[in-house]
């Protein structure tokens, strides 16, 4: 179980102590002057000059002028079951209604004006019954979902397409370290809000509890509410999703300047691939099972199921298109992020040796049936955020059909499979690579409803 990163928040204290102490000593130390300082004139208000050296003050204003129209509020409303709805007599007898709502609120950015498009996070709209957008200008307007991909958080909505602003798209790939950047949202509910800062880092990927990362880190305040709002660079083009904040103390307590956001590159390949396969992502495998390697640092292949991808049991993938992998989490995140049927270029130690492999990806699907004619009727997903959190891998049962061999066999729907005699995996990619070989017999180890257990697929 990969902890919480409570070490970012001790090394920023450690880092202050480290400036404190260093300053109280040169105070210490530096000897005092001996003559006497002149005396300053110093002023007696301070005024902010509407012009500094004939050149007049930097301002955000013009630029978030245009940025602002594009960027919305999502109010989303998820009828909840009671407990005891189906219990009429019980309802009436405590006054306990058969349904109640559950209501959220987010943000989200206008990314193409004439078909009414709106990216978000997928955790803003989850489950929703009903989603409506309310613009800058105060219009409210109900959005229809297009697709959502839990596993990179971005879900595409699209309102009717009457006078809207939409942001354009950056190459997020430029940014760097340093840059400024702007974000504007909804925090807390309290309406649309713009905060600023810089870039703190870049293809950050060791949030706990979340799925496919590559952020974008900034210490611009990210609060509750700002999720699925605009990251805009000074040109006021997006270059980013808010997506999460980092707080120890829990996401009430507040920005402590640790704030991520998906890369618009990202969100724009997921938009584009929500559109074209009907709401669904598709994502690319290796076929192959790694394990952790720190010398060199990277993912150590420890069995090949697919030779298409050119890898041989033993390589140490140290990056796939430029991304560092330093473990095999990374190298799931990164190949997590390929689209299926594609190529990717892995960098790989080979008995010592730095060499460079076009590797060809094939796609990947939660069907069963193509798997192993046993698992026929049975799909397959990736384990959601919750089950992550507790530092479970694996794959998902995300359905069973019924009178197939698995539902004879007893397997059923929510089941975690965490091990079987396939081989090993961790995620569904490594899941499907373990099948090249099917077993004579197939065992699996289950967890369902708290309890592990061991079932045969027969």
């Amino acid at each position: 179980m990969r902890k919480t990163p409570l070490i970012l928040v001790l090394a920023t204290a450690a880092a202050f102590g480290g400036f404190a102490a260093t300053a109280l000593r040169e105070a210490v130390t530096t000897p005092a002057d001996a003559h006497t300082p002149p005396t300053l004139a110093l002023p007696t208000a301070a005024t902010l000059p509407s012009a500094v050296a004939g050149q007049a003050v930097p301002t955000l204003a013009p630029m978030l002028q245009r940025v602002l129209p594009a960027v919305v509020s999502v109010h989303s409303k998820q009828r909840v079951q009671s407990p005891f709805g189906d219990d009429p007599v019980f309802r009436r007898l405590f006054g306990i209604p058969e349904e109640r709502v559950r209501e959220s609120l987010g943000s989200g950015v206008i990314v193409d004006a004439r078909q009414g498009l709106v990216l978000t996070n997928h955790h803003v709209i989850e489950g929703a019954d009903d989603v409506s957008v309310t613009l800058a200008d105060g219009r409210t307007l109900k959005a229809t979902f297009r697709g959502s991909d839990a596993d990179t958080d971005v879900a595409l909505m699209q309102i009717p397409a009457q006078n809207l602003t939409a942001l354009p798209i950056a190459d997020s790939d430029r940014l760097r370290v340093g840059d400024f950047v702007v974000a504007v949202g909804n925090p807390f509910g309290v309406g649309q809000t713009v905060t600023s800062g810089i870039v703190s880092a870049l293809g950050r990927n060791n949030l706990p509890g979340l799925g496919y990362q590559n952020f974008i880190q900034t210490d611009a305040s990210i609060n509750p509410g700002n999720s699925g709002g605009a990251l805009v660079d000074l040109n006021g083009q997006l270059v980013g999703i808010n997506t999460a904040s980092f707080n120890p103390g829990g996401s009430m307590a507040g920005n402590i300047g640790l704030g991520f956001a998906i890369p618009s590159n990202l969100a724009s390949t997921v938009m584009r691939q929500l559109l074209t396969n009907k709401g669904m992502v598709r994502r690319g495998t290796l076929g192959v099972a790694t394990t952790d390697s720190n010398a060199p640092a990277g993912a150590r292949v420890t069995n090949v199921y697919d030779k298409a991808s050119g890898l041989q049991i033993g390589d140490v993938i140290t990056a796939v298109n430029g991304q560092r992998v330093t473990s095999m989490d990374d190298f799931h995140n990164a190949e997590g992020l390929q689209v299926g049927a594609s190529s990717a270029r892995l960098d790989v130690q080979r008995a010592g040796k730095a060499i460079a492999i076009n590797a060809t990806l094939r796609q990947q699907s939660g069907d069963g049936a193509g798997l192993d004619p046993r698992l026929a009727g049975v799909t397959f997903a990736d384990l959601p955020e919750s089950y992550r959190r507790q530092g479970l891998s694996g794959v998902l049962v995300a359905s069973v059909a019924a009178n197939s061999r698995a539902a004879h066999s007893g397997l059923s729907q929510g089941d975690v499979l965490l091990e079987g005699t396939n081989g090993r995996f961790s995620d569904l990619s490594s899941f499907r690579a373990s099948f090249r070989a099917p077993p004579k017999q197939l065992v699996f180890r289950i967890l369902r409803d708290e309890q592990v257990g061991q079932l045969v697929i027969r």
